[in-house]
């Protein structure tokens, strides 16, 4: 999808809506929420239907002229209807959350326009078909939802009365643009990405049809691989020379990829804030690998000998999945074991990703569930193997399929990290305003990290050794995302360290430097953020608290605020969490 079209589904994307809520408050909030979250649909509706937001999941992407207009003068309708409800809202509770989707909705107004103003609109149309089709076919989708996928295919490529196909819409979105001067064109290496895995988007749809057993989608499928051919010849003639190989944003549209994923400091701040974590995580590196190469008789001692000579026992590829599923249940037992937080009732699920998946999105990650109208279906830990290259073949991984990766990657995508953060809101309810509209990268990915660290020490050497790695990388994002993006360090540089520092395997530091440069500029840098500022506030309740913390209680409230960024949830836990124990 084109910048644009990303900026209208961010908040769909990222999370969606939460089951009915009991609270009345809760249920008054949801409704306050109705006129943006339609908004947000009409203009992304894959993403609402991802979710379980029912009467969208035929529906197909806005790409028709004026589209980015159009957006933001949807969006200050809905604004103005937000503004006159928070001018009679008495609620305190209410009167927050109103104000939250106001600053939503003018962020992602802002974003549109600042977008609109330097990058000329280029979209991976393989890569939002494919996603879009993905969300409808994969293996939690429903039959409804499943039933739905043919036609929203017909109607991606045009063959349904009143649908243009949507390669004919990008091309026209972005030759319209053409002769505006000073708009920048995509990166090449994000062009030649996406003409490389074309030919696995393909494969992957034929694959998920016949897989469902769905007839009658051949010809469709067979349109789509002309339609996709089309468009890649015509990326090749007209979006390559004017694509560019400076990967650096213009300052404006840089800041505003911070602000929209939560960071409230300047960059210069964070990559100091993180030389000094990256420096100290390094010295517990050595601590805990000089303990592990002394028990395994290791000739070398040094972090990263060691982490190579624990990386070269491969789990084979066919027990992955079920080594996962085991270290799975012994973090679950480490959770209970030393109350750290409350279990979801539902158990959590894990799979490997498909070439086309990995096309798509390279990294681990969990796919959340439909939030709304759940009927049992859950979130999913997906587990990616390589990074494929601009020649369609792929970089392997060696960072995730060995078991010292196991503890860390579960505790992040699986639980007590994103899955169980996803999970309980299906299981608790929370309201629109604090899971949709509040969602920021900063305070879902510091759960995660957090996660990560509440488990680390119950956690075997090894286990713990490749915690601080991923820490470690988390602290070199912080640091690297900003200098490139400000010109201080070049990608081949910042290659190494990833490489020969933070000890990552050559496929997967390319495939962060493709994160920092063309995937999401800014995004990385959230990880490292957010987890400080939970940290801060971890460590700040206990000093307030003393004896009377209860580790379990809080991590327990945290999850269930749903996604306030840090400085709403330093507030809830100051007004509301506090006093509970002081009174």
């Amino acid at each position: 999808m084109s910048r644009l079209q990303r900026l209208a589904a961010a908040c769909l994307l990222a999370l969606s809506l939460p089951a009915a809520a009991s609270d009345d408050w809760i249920a008054r909030s949801n409704a306050n929420a109705q006129g943006i979250l339609k908004v947000l649909a009409d203009f992304s509706p894959e993403s609402a239907s991802g979710f379980g937001l029912p009467g969208y999941d035929e529906n197909v992407v806005d790409l028709k002229p004026d589209n980015g207009a159009r957006l933001r003068k949807a969006m200050a309708v809905a604004k103005a209807e937000l503004e006159a409800k928070r001018a009679a809202e008495r609620d305190p509770r209410l009167a927050q959350d109103l104000d939250i989707m106001i600053d939503a909705i003018q962020r992602q107004s802002d974003s549109s326009a600042i977008n609109e103003k330097h990058l000329l609109p280029y979209v991976d149309v393989g890569q939002a078909i494919f996603r879009g089709e993905f969300a409808l076919l994969n293996d939690e989708a429903t039959a409804a939802q499943r039933a739905a996928a043919p036609r929203r295919l017909q109607r991606y490529l045009g063959l349904e009365a009143g649908y243009t196909p949507l390669t004919e819409l990008a091309k026209a979105r972005f030759e319209e643009k053409l002769g505006q001067p000073g708009l920048l064109g995509p990166v090449r290496k994000e062009v030649e990405s996406a003409l490389a895995a074309t030919p696995q988007y393909i494969k992957g749809l034929r694959e998920l049809y016949a897989k469902h057993k769905i007839k009658g989608a051949d010809k469709a499928l067979d349109t789509l691989e002309k339609q996709l051919a089309d468009y890649d010849a015509w990326q090749r003639s007209t979006v390559l020379p004017r694509a560019r190989d400076d990967f650096r944003l213009p300052a404006e549209l840089y800041a505003d990829n911070l602000k929209n994923v939560g960071l409230d400091i300047p960059p210069e701040q964070l990559v100091q804030k993180a030389r000094l974590s990256y420096a100290e995580i390094r010295n517990e590196m050595q601590a805990i690998a000089s303990q592990i190469a002394a028990q395994r008789k290791l000739p070398d001692s040094d972090y990263r000998a060691v982490m190579k000579a624990l990386k070269r026992e491969q789990i084979p590829a066919d027990q992955v999945e079920a080594t996962y599923r085991e270290v799975i249940t012994k973090v679950e037992d480490i959770l209970r074991r030393e109350r750290i937080i409350s279990l979801p009732e539902r158990p959590m699920l894990m799979r490997l990703a498909s070439a086309a998946e990995t096309a798509a999105q390279p990294a681990p990650h969990m796919d959340p569930p439909p939030l709304i109208g759940n009927k049992g279906e859950r979130g999913t830990f997906v587990l990616t193997a390589g990074n494929p290259g601009n020649d369609g073949k792929s970089d392997s991984y060696d960072d995730f399929s060995h078991k010292g990766a196991t503890w860390t990657l579960t505790a992040h995508e699986g639980r007590p990290g994103h899955e169980l953060q996803f999970t309980a809101m299906v299981e608790r309810g929370v309201s629109l305003a604090r899971s949709l509209f509040a969602f920021n990268s900063v305070n879902v990915e510091g759960w995660a990290l957090y996660a990560e660290a509440e488990t680390k020490p119950y956690e075997p050497l090894e286990g713990q050794l490749f915690a601080l790695q991923a820490r470690l990388q988390r602290a070199a994002r912080a640091i690297l995302d900003p200098m490139l993006n400000l010109g201080q360090i070049t990608p081949e540089r910042a290659h190494q360290v990833l490489t020969d520092e933070v000890g990552l395997s050559k496929g997967l530091a390319t495939q962060e430097i493709n994160r920092y440069t063309f995937r999401a500029p800014g995004q990385a840098t959230s990880y490292f953020y957010g987890y400080t500022r939970l940290m801060e506030l971890r460590a700040k309740t206990e000093i307030t608290l003393g004896s009377k913390f209860d580790r379990t209680k809080f991590n327990d409230f945290v999850v269930g605020q749903g996604l306030l960024p840090p400085d709403l949830l330093d507030k809830a836990v100051t007004n509301e969490f506090i006093p509970q124990f002081t009174k």
